[in-house]
């Protein structure tokens, strides 16, 4: 496997790191203040669009849609996207910058594959033009979202419409003041056979009915302005014609979409890590301690040479990954997937860890950026499937494979 990165690769790398340089690293703690503020709770930044306007103008749009959709990006595969998904992931906002942040990638990857022409028209190109945000409702409280045949929620066709009735938790984006539509996953026929009972639709997000309850946090932290909405769904009526491909492929959506989603996440981590371990390294050249700089004592250059060592195994891992997705489809790529989601959440909470770790107090502290690292990353154990769903599919198909 030669994962060295093509001219084309070096060239996108090359162009985003001047625009992280002069536009996103100077502003990033003016960004923090902003959102650490109560009363700019649901806002956004005053120049995020003048940012996104800029990105788009330099060709850093959409860098995360494949060559089948060359109409609307730069149509980079898995495997050259994953070094540029590294770089946006040291900051934990400038995804959304590039059009390239969670839930809308997903959703948007749902409708270029299976949305008809008329949901493409109303709901994927303001997605593609960055003009609104979505949310994904899946998740609920009441049962193991894990296993998404469990999900709950109605969908009941009524004369030509569908009334939906639910509870969401963790809907990412919902409380975003430009989210504009939600993708529902639902049950559709709760008698049909397990994995073809579950439907998506399209709700846009002031349907009556449609209540957002409150927003989680993470660690305190309450991600705004995207936020986790708590979303109750009361008697909501859309049209017959916002069902997604069909009545009973909501399942089959649902594992077309979360495998892009899952290396996404995957490859931000990363960068996380990256910038948490030059962080630790410069706090070691840097900081005294015991008469001694942090450097020379043997314990701190241990926690940073298996920072490195760990980094480097899931980053190898991750473009495996990607790769597989690119040659043999998501489905191929399912081990590997698996793989990544288990690794990369858990070194990067340990590698973040450690930089805390060398940072002393403040490195619990907004003035640095590992804090809501951690946050970040724990998280991630959990959404798109917490460890152990990977981890027992893992293990099924590694037994099924050497036992035939």
């Amino acid at each position: 496997m030669n994962f060295e990165h093509s001219d084309k690769v070096k060239e996108y790398q090359s162009r985003l790191q001047s625009f992280m340089d002069e536009h996103i690293y100077p502003v990033e703690s003016e960004v923090a203040k902003f959102h650490h503020d109560k009363k700019n709770e649901w806002q956004l930044w005053p120049n995020f669009e003048e940012l996104k306007l800029k990105a788009q103008k330099a060709g850093l749009w959409n860098l995360f849609l494949p060559a089948t959709y060359q109409k609307f990006s730069p149509g980079l595969t898995n495997l050259e996207y994953a070094p540029l998904a590294e770089m946006m992931g040291r900051v934990l906002w400038s995804s959304e910058i590039f059009n390239c942040s969670a839930p809308d990638t997903g959703n948007m990857e749902v409708l270029a594959r299976y949305g008809n022409a008329e949901q493409q028209n109303k709901w994927l190109l303001p997605l593609l033009k960055g003009k609104i945000r979505s949310s994904f409702l899946m998740t609920e409280p009441q049962v193991a979202s894990s296993d998404a045949t469990n999900i709950e929620t109605s969908i009941i066709k009524d004369g030509n419409e569908y009334i939906i009735n639910g509870h969401k938790v963790w809907s990412s984006g919902a409380l975003n003041p430009n989210c504009e539509i939600a993708i529902v996953m639902g049950k559709t026929d709760p008698t049909a056979p397990r994995h073809i009972q579950q439907s998506m639709i399209l709700v846009p997000i002031n349907t009556p009915g449609l209540t957002i309850q409150r927003p989680l946090t993470v660690f305190g932290y309450n991600d705004s302005p995207e936020g986790h909405g708590e979303i109750t769904l009361v008697n909501v009526r859309v049209p017959e014609e916002n069902i997604i491909l069909g009545e009973g492929r909501g399942f089959e959506i649902a594992q077309g979409r979360l495998g892009p989603g899952r290396i996404h996440h995957c490859m931000r981590l990363i960068g996380m890590a990256q910038r948490s371990l030059e962080l630790m390294a410069y706090r070691a050249n840097n900081r005294v301690a015991f008469g001694k700089t942090f450097k020379d004592f043997s314990s701190i250059r241990q926690e940073i040479a298996i920072s490195q060592c760990e980094i480097d195994q899931a980053r190898l891992l991750c473009l495996s990954a990607a790769d597989k997705m690119d040659k043999k489809g998501n489905k191929e790529a399912k081990d590997l997937i698996g793989m990544i989601k288990i690794v990369a959440p858990n070194m990067a909470l340990r590698v973040i860890d450690r930089a805390m770790q060398i940072h002393g107090g403040m490195g619990l502290s907004q003035d640095f950026p590992m804090a809501h690292y951690f946050a970040a990353a724990r998280m991630l154990r959990l959404a798109d499937g917490p460890d152990e769903v990977h981890l027992y599919q893992l293990g099924k198909s590694i037994i099924h494979k050497y036992s035939n």
